[in-house]
């Protein structure tokens, strides 16, 4: 029975219009959101420490607030921890996000009253974006499903904590609640292949109208699918499955294989949810880059990439942003956040409204010869390739060889073809010349003969998913960098190299 799409539509149309409202007044916005984080966090411990009762501009706070990671972030979330309050911001938080770091062992995010709209209402709110621009009310009234992390919480300091992605199953609204799939038990299982399976056990027969996950996993769903029913794809067990939302990683590369399992095109939405804030979304299904999230909570800055490891790095705010330069995005928000570098990259596609693209991570690149290829362009650079000759592909990993056994150093490029190149040669030859396009210090070193083309090393089925189970990170929101500067991945995955296939 339609009920709850009609109920929803007139609000559902209400938040678009604020939304494009909002979109044509992004700078007024951003300067009240930092007059309201500044005047609430005056009076915390932080607040006190960095005198936030002498900032009255931009300027003032960048002289008092560092920009920091989660090493200099971390006394103060002990003290929370240990039970104080009003540390970075008034009270305490509602949850803990916990996340694994790099170099910081896992992290402890903290998720306030005040910040929660910020993470919840703004996916809700873009969803009812998309309905609202598309007339695509359908998936309300049937189910959905969001292939997520276990909300299991723990306890840390008195504080509910677990995975993002896992508290959201919490706070999912009452009248969405009956549609939601999988159940909670199977969404408290932890190892992912039998999770998938009770997954499809409990979707099988369902009218599925919107799937949300990251694209990895999501494939690896639709696949257990089509094993289990025997059907040649997903529409023909899902035929009302109608939009899917993804967020996490670029979906481009996944996108023609994950069609062809769905059979048919079907609309998708971009969000760009972290730990720290609800960044950005995709407002429109005519633009893929993402609308920035300026009035939620949340204050933006921008330090250019090439200064990010400086003293004293050029920190600017949206006013002074412009299009196509990569930046390190920092954060500061009503959950205590402060100068935060949350370690992505973004570039910005448009001003008027602000959209942005995700580029990277800043410690995902290769500048083993002070090329600094970042993901964006190896994600280009295979895409058009793989577009240019019908090859898909499932998934890849790009790391340089400083010391080969022959000839010049190189960027090795392991990729899991799902159907492989009719000439792998002439497919890296283009996949090399569309890099020399995407980075001109690439095409420098190239020509200098410091480096010679890339070389590709194809790898056998699944060879990705056996990587990530050998790792303990098969599943949920986990994900293989695309590219890393040293070859700890790489050398891991070259005994996944197909044999009897020139590395070419």
């Amino acid at each position: 029975m339609r009920w709850k799409s009609p109920l929803v539509k007139p609000f559902a149309r209400t938040v678009a219009r604020k939304i494009r409202k909002q979109a044509t007044n992004a700078i007024p916005d951003q300067q009240a959101v930092f007059r309201d984080l500044v005047e609430k966090g005056r009076h915390t411990a932080f607040g006190k420490e960095h005198r936030f009762d002498q900032i009255n501009t931009y300027d003032d706070f960048k002289q008092r607030v560092p920009i920091r990671d989660y090493e200099n972030l971390k006394p103060y979330i002990e003290r929370i921890q240990q039970g104080e309050r009003d540390v970075l911001w008034p009270g305490r938080p509602a949850y803990f996000a916990k996340t694994s770091g790099t170099t910081s062992g896992v992290k402890y995010i903290p998720l306030t009253k005040d910040s929660l709209p910020n993470h919840f209402g703004s996916a809700r709110n873009a969803m009812f974006n998309y309905a609202a621009e598309t007339g695509n009310f359908r998936w309300m009234d049937g189910k959905v499903i969001f292939l997520s992390g276990s909300p299991t919480l723990q306890d840390t300091g008195g504080i509910p904590t677990g995975r993002l992605s896992g508290i959201s199953n919490h706070l999912v609204p009452a009248w969405l609640k009956g549609n939601q799939l999988p159940s909670y038990a199977t969404n408290c299982i932890e190892e992912w292949e039998e999770k998938i399976e009770k997954i499809v056990d409990e979707t099988l027969g369902q009218k599925m109208m919107l799937i949300s996950g990251i694209p990895p996993w999501v494939q690896m769903y639709y696949e257990r699918l089509l094993a289990r029913t025997g059907k040649a794809f997903v529409k023909d067990i899902f035929p009302d499955y109608s939009v899917f939302v993804y967020g996490g990683v670029n979906f481009e590369p996944y996108r023609a294989k994950l069609e062809s399992l769905v059979g048919k095109h079907i609309d998708s939405v971009e969000l760009y949810p972290a730990s720290e804030g609800f960044i950005a979304f995709q407002d429109s299904q005519d633009h893929k880059a993402m609308l920035l999230n300026t009035d939620s909570g949340i204050f933006f800055e921008f330090v250019p990439v090439n200064e990010i490891f400086n003293p004293n790095p050029t920190r600017l705010s949206l006013e002074d942003v412009e299009i196509g330069v990569n930046y390190v995005l920092i954060i500061n928000n009503n959950a205590g956040l402060w100068g935060y570098n949350i370690g992505d990259t973004i570039q910005f596609e448009s001003k008027n409204p602000y959209r942005i693209i995700v580029t990277g991570r800043v410690k995902h690149f290769i500048s083993a010869f002070g090329e600094h290829v970042i993901g964006k362009e190896v994600e280009q650079a295979l895409l058009s390739a793989s577009n240019a000759e019908g090859v898909r592909i499932v998934e890849f990993h790009v790391a340089p060889q400083v010391q080969p056994t022959s000839g010049l150093p190189y960027h090795e490029w392991f990729i899991e073809f799902d159907n492989m190149p009719s000439d792998l040669a002439a497919f890296a030859h283009r996949v090399d010349q569309a890099m020399v396009g995407q980075n001109i210090y690439y095409e420098d070193l190239i020509k200098g003969k410091i480096l010679r083309p890339l070389v590709i090393t194809p790898l056998r089925r699944d060879a990705f998913r056996e990587y990530m189970r050998s790792q303990g990170k098969l599943g949920g929101q986990n994900k293989v960098p695309r590219l890393a500067d040293n070859r700890k991945i790489a050398d891991e995955l070259e005994r996944f190299a197909m044999t009897g296939v020139p590395v070419l």
